[in-house]
């Protein structure tokens, strides 16, 4: 057998075989995995009706079955990062696959609302572990133009897997495979992550911090309830009518962040290992990428869960053919996702303000679309907004990715990875609350009215996004 042989900046070949003379099909495994972990987080919107019908479920279970998958996520994002680069980034991707395959399965079979929310809950954490640890291994594995287009094929997946969830989801439920119902949308999982599984061992490569200590679980604690006090009332506290334990636990979160940097700092300074070492974080462009990707994300997951409800409680749309509206939408993303990253190295940061005011604009002939039909006219109105939304998000997803990853070494892929989940995730949380409060509240006005107040809303902060570009560096250095 082949010794193992070890590559640039502490990666480990897969054992007898010769990991650069095929080193994209590692890429296969690590895309199918982030297909997965961002579908799920969209196709499951699609299905809640028939899952509340035939589960008996009450609106707060329903509630949980979103809410339960993105708290747990995006709460030990870091963490997840963090274990890779200690316990080795592929081992970690695995551990999180298996998780997320054995329960989409117990979704799948759920018997009441009770055992799909634990499981979601427990998915969400398979997630958590797969998701920085794909950035991580794209971040140390491929490097100068190899790293550009590795990243843009993961920006391209992951805007794909977004657009598509709504009619992925709607074919699967209504084609009724097997007489399985809402049950499709998690079986589906399981095959492929299986084959991914499997192909990881010997496709995808090994790699570690070589200078990597025991993690610091006290800074896990402090990040995680930090996280947990600023998702959990956003995500729960327009349901519940913002009682008074979700203004605690906001105002907790800022004690909690301020003794989480203390402890980082303090642990540095001692010599050891944190879970985010501020050293990380002294880069400008890295905070100024940071900064701009949660706002980016704050439109983007609202985008389609207000765009949903619109096609299918306003127009009356059966999640087929509201699946079909969203096609519009994923064209724009592909025309220009492909054309990004090479247009980013050569105009550097003018390319994301460019992608930002082009869905702004999507977002305005939206408004202007919805305010002429309201919910009663074509919804062909809506399809030269959607291209143009897509075709702004595919010029900003892989750009703002690369923007901040650039700017990782091996040493702290884990970190800055998980951090960039993070923000992603954060971001998504809190768009969801805040649109959510615009758009619920004005549906007494109609769906009509609700839609075009949160598109106007959306493309504001597309219109921040592109003055924030004007932090980040005026050209993309090379990766």
């Amino acid at each position: 057998m082949t010794a193992t042989r070890i590559l640039p900046n502490s990666v480990r070949a897969p054992s007898g075989r010769s990991w650069s003379a095929r080193p994209w099909s590692a890429l296969t495994v690590l895309m199918l995995g982030t297909f997965m972990f961002v579908l799920d987080f969209f196709i499951v919107n699609v299905a809640l009706p028939s899952i509340q019908h035939d589960l008996r479920a009450g609106e707060g279970a329903i509630e949980w079955v979103v809410a339960g998958y993105t708290i747990s996520t995006a709460v030990l994002l870091v963490t997840g990062g963090r274990l890779g680069d200690r316990f080795g980034r592929r081992r970690v991707f695995s551990l999180g696959l298996a998780i997320f395959v054995v329960t989409s399965a117990a979704c799948a079979l759920a018997p009441d609302p009770a055992v799909l929310v634990a499981a979601r809950v427990v998915q969400g954490v398979g997630a958590a572990l797969m998701a920085p640890n794909i950035l991580s291994i794209l971040g140390v594995v491929y490097t100068g133009p190899a790293r550009v287009r590795a990243i843009s094929v993961y920006g391209m997946v992951m805007g794909l897997a977004a657009t598509s969830g709504q009619i992925i989801g709607g074919i699967l439920i209504r084609t009724d495979v097997a007489g399985l119902g809402w049950r499709t949308i998690f079986w589906i999982n399981v095959p492929i992550g299986v084959a991914a599984l499997l192909a990881a061992p010997r496709l995808v490569p090994e790699s570690r911090d070589q200078h990597g200590s025991r993690l610091d679980l006290t800074g896990v604690t402090l990040i995680t309830a930090c996280l947990i006090a600023v998702v959990l009332p956003l995500v729960e506290g327009r349901q519940a009518g913002w009682p008074a334990w979700t203004w605690a636990a906001l105002a907790a979160s800022v004690p909690l962040a301020a003794a989480f940097v203390a402890h980082q700092r303090r642990k540095a300074d001692r010599g050891g290992v944190p879970l985010l070492n501020p050293r990380v974080f002294a880069s400008w462009p890295l905070r100024a990428g940071l900064l701009t990707q949660t706002v980016f994300w704050c439109q983007q997951a609202a985008s389609y869960l207000v765009l949903g409800l619109y096609l299918q409680q306003g127009h009356g749309l059966s999640p087929l053919s509201a699946g079909g509206v969203f096609t519009f939408l994923a064209a724009g993303y592909l025309i220009t996702s492909f054309r990004a990253p090479a247009l980013t190295m050569r105009f550097g940061r003018a390319v994301i303000a460019a992608g930002a005011v082009t869905a702004a604009l999507g977002d305005g002939a939206l408004y202007l679309a919805t305010a002429h039909t309201g919910t009663s006219g074509s919804v062909a109105w809506l399809f030269p907004g959607l291209l143009l939304l897509g075709a702004g998000q595919g010029l900003c997803i892989t750009p703002l990715t690369t923007t901040v990853l650039s700017h990782a070494d091996p040493a702290t892929a884990g970190s800055v990875a998980g951090a960039l989940s993070t923000a992603q995730q954060v971001g998504n949380s809190v768009g969801v609350a805040v649109t959510g409060v615009l758009f619920f509240g004005a549906l007494s006005d109609g769906y009509g009215l609700a839609f075009e107040r949160s598109v106007l809303q959306m493309g504001a902060l597309l219109l921040v996004v592109a003055a924030l570009t004007r932090l980040m560096p005026g050209r993309q250095r090379a990766v």
